[in-house]
This record gives C-alpha cells, structure tokens and sequence, in this order.
C-alpha cells in the first residue's frame, strides 16, 4: 500500500499504527467490509494519507428511504 500523501510505501499495520487504530480497522475499510469510521479515525486516517477527508468518507449524494423515514406519496395532477 503506497502513502500517496507521501510516496512511501505502508504496510496495513504500519499505516494503523501512524493512524492510532487497529490495523483491522484499516483492513476492513480497504477490503470494503467496513464503510465509515468514527470522525477522529477519519481525520487521522485522512491527515496520514495526505488525501482530504470528502475524498475518503464521501457523503452520499441522496438519502435513502428506510422503516424510519416517512413515506412520500406522489401527487397527480388532476
């Protein structure tokens, strides 16, 4: 794994040691099993590969319905 913020090259378990996580954190979020982090992780995640944090921990563009959201009915023109 390459630090693109730096160009040097970072082991799984190095790069959560300079980040202060659990090297299986790391490897969950880059294996795609994990998709968030708690917001410092984040940001010491972001600062240590030199990439901006949106770029990481994109927000989702649109929200998505769920048992918890209300539902929305469309309207007809009459």
């Amino acid at each position: 794994m390459d630090h693109p913020g730096r160009g040097a090259p970072y082991s799984v378990r190095t790069f959560a040691k300079e980040v202060g996580c659990t090297p299986g954190l790391i490897d969950r979020l880059r294996t795609g099993r994990q998709k968030t982090a708690g917001i410092d992780e984040a940001h010491s995640i972001a600062e240590a590969s030199g990439v901006d944090i949106l770029v990481l921990f994109a927000p989702k563009t649109s929200p998505e319905l769920d048992d918890t959201s209300p539902e929305i009915t469309p309207t007809s023109k009459e």
